[in-house]
């Protein structure tokens, strides 16, 4: 999968530097990943839940959500926001 653009890994592990890691082991894996259904991705990320047209990967444990937009047919992930749970909690990321 190509994913599209790590920068906002960069900058989320820059301003949650407890995440750094985390980020940079699912960065890591989905690059190498050949995913074509969401069944595909709860293989690697069981918790990975599908909200609408998002992915929501949760990171180190239970803590932050990783938001994405996965098109399977061209092989692409966009990261949409990287957020902590409480404030994935709140809603409005997905408007």
């Amino acid at each position: 999968m190509r994913v599209i653009t790590r920068r906002k890994l960069l900058e989320a592990a820059d301003k949650h530097r407890d995440i750094s890691a985390s980020l940079d082991v699912w960065y890591r894996v989905a690059k190498r990943a050949d995913w074509k259904h969401l069944t595909d991705v709860r293989k690697v990320f069981p918790t990975a839940d599908a909200g609408g047209e998002f992915t929501v990967f949760n990171i180190k444990g239970n803590s932050y959500r990783l938001i994405t937009e996965i098109n399977y047919r061209a092989g692409r992930i966009f990261l949409r926001h990287v957020l902590p749970h409480a404030e994935y909690s709140k809603g409005g990321w997905g408007k």
